[in-house]
Order: C-alpha cells, then structure tokens, then sequence
C-alpha cells in the first residue's frame, strides 16, 4: 500500500563549492534535500483504524538521510519513495 509513503525527486548533491572546496564523504554525510512529487493518504493507526493524514504535500522541499528511501527510475527520471517518518524537516 502507498499509505505513508512519499514520492521525491532528490536534489544533486554537491562534490565541490562555489568556492572549489572539494566535499569529503564525511561532509556529505549532511541530510540531503529533495522535492515532494506525490503522496498517499497517510498512515493507519495499527489500533484505532483512525487515518493520520500525511504531513507533507506535492511541492515541498524536504530534509532527509541521504541513505533513507529507495530510488527508482521512470522514464529517465529518477525518483526516491521515502516513508514519511523518514523525512527530517520541510524547508519553508
């Protein structure tokens, strides 16, 4: 089921500043950004049966693990599918 789960396009990760400082594996480690493309309806309460909607909505950028999720790709675009509790923050 798609109930808590959120689709996102991810944002490139940066190898080298602005600057020309090349970014170390320890320094990428940071949360990654990304952009909320779809979302399901939200997550079902184990006990009450209640729906909880989901928190973020198509559009948001959004903070989360660079490992978090899974990728997958359609139509040459590469998507993650994150569960919700997997995203750290929106960005507003």
């Amino acid at each position: 089921s798609i109930f808590n789960y959120v689709l996102i396009t991810r944002d490139e990760e940066k190898e080298v500043t602005s600057g020309g400082i090349i970014l170390t594996d320890a320094i990428k480690e940071k949360p990654s950004t990304g952009t909320v493309v779809a979302v399901g309806p939200g997550k079902v309460h184990e006990q009450t049966g209640v729906l909880t909607p989901t928190t973020v909505k198509p559009g948001d950028k959004i903070f989360f693990l660079r490992l978090a999720g899974q990728k997958i790709e359609d139509e040459g675009t590469e998507y993650t599918i994150l569960k919700e509790d997997e995203i750290l923050g929106i960005i507003r």
